[in-house]
């Protein structure tokens, strides 16, 4: 039986998440970002997607690092959205520092794209040809199939406003606008993605430690060259989660453990047909994780 390490995305973010990390990568990210780092994760700082998508790097990073080092190391990593890149750290697929650099670039991207006006709302209760019907004529786009009948779409306030309507007129149980700034996983960034492939080009990947199973694709890539594709181009492709979930359940996991923050993808993972048990790091706390990846190597 396996063990996967799953990575949040952007929504999942809180103010003060990077006080009290363990180990040594918050000082190894100030040797990259400067003093940035010290106010990176302030109410402030976590208006920008930049700052949230490094928070959420350095956090995911940490806490998977702390987890090897009480002797649970994952078989299968994945992450959804920006989850993808502590994911390829932690696989050994991407230096933490060019992933550092890599992130801080991308943030400023999707930001300088849609400076403001757009972002993600879920919708939970329908599926997907549901919402699909209800986007028609407002400019929205599908983002992300996170679950059965858990739909994100992006596009501007106004577009997001009126599917939102029509989605609890139509019988969701929520419609609700993400803590996300810019329209992710869609067309409307193919030329931030585009940008951030040439910044690619100039940094080597390695072959991954262990499974790095793409939350776009719901496919397991071992070429340093496809996940790095995967990488840069995943803020415009649409996220398949619950397909990623199927996949590590097909592989044989067993345990999925949720980096920090928050257990977003713990719920996810519970709602893919999972048949083993998922837990939440932030949640349920990194002894709990412990113990159960013991139990499960007997």
């Amino acid at each position: 039986m396996k063990i996967l390490f799953t990575f949040p995305g952007q929504g999942t973010q809180h103010a003060g998440m990077l006080k009290d990390l363990p180990g040594t990568e918050r000082a190894q990210a100030r040797d990259v970002l400067g003093a940035e780092i010290d106010t990176l994760d302030t109410v402030e700082a976590l208006q920008h997607t930049r700052a949230v998508q490094l928070s959420l790097l350095i956090t995911g990073v940490a806490w998977a690092r702390e987890l090897e080092r009480r002797g649970v190391s994952p078989d299968i990593v994945s992450g959804l959205s920006i989850g993808a890149y502590p994911a390829a750290v932690v696989a050994g697929a991407l230096d933490f520092a060019d992933a550092l650099r890599l992130v801080a670039l991308r943030g400023d991207l999707m930001e300088q794209a849609w400076p403001h006006g757009y972002g993600l709302t879920a919708i939970v209760g329908l599926t997907l040809s549901q919402v699909e019907e209800l986007t028609q004529g407002t400019g929205t786009y599908i983002a992300n199939l996170n679950a059965e009948t858990q739909i994100v779409i992006a596009g501007s306030d106004a577009g997001m406003a009126q599917v939102a309507k029509r989605a609890l007129e139509k019988g969701a149980n929520k419609a609700h606008r993400l803590a996300v700034s810019v329209p992710s996983h869609c067309e409307l960034l193919a030329e931030p993605a585009k940008k951030l492939a040439d910044a690619f080009r100039r940094v080597t990947l390695s072959r991954p430690r262990c499974a790095w199973l793409s939350g776009s694709t719901g496919r397991v890539l071992w070429q340093p060259e496809k996940i790095a594709e995967d990488l840069a181009l995943n803020m415009a492709r649409m996220v398949r989660w619950q397909e990623a979930v199927i996949s590590a359940n097909e592989r044989e996991a067993r345990l999925a453990i949720e980096m920090p923050p928050g257990g977003v993808l713990t719920c996810l993972t519970r709602q893919a047909a999972w048949e083993g048990e998922s837990v939440s790091l932030e949640r349920s706390g990194i002894d709990v994780a412990v113990h159960l990846a013991q139990r499960l190597r007997k």
